[in-house]
């Protein structure tokens, strides 16, 4: 048996339950999540902006 491994990002205006429900639909389950900050410089600063998340999902098949 070979597992697919897929990351799917949590888009900007989706929720993870929505994300989630997604990669069910593509016959994925959850398997893992990272995150990581998103910075921009502001003033020669680093500046957090926004958080990054990622789902690793896990596809099954039958080989």
């Amino acid at each position: 048996m070979k597992k697919e491994t897929v990351w799917f990002e949590v888009e900007e205006n989706e929720s993870i339950a929505a994300c989630i429900e997604r990669m069910e639909q593509q016959g994925f389950r959850i398997a893992g999540r990272k995150e990581e900050p998103i910075f921009a410089e502001v003033d020669g600063q680093p500046i957090p902006v926004k958080q990054l998340i990622m789902l690793k999902g896990i596809k099954e098949e039958n080989i």
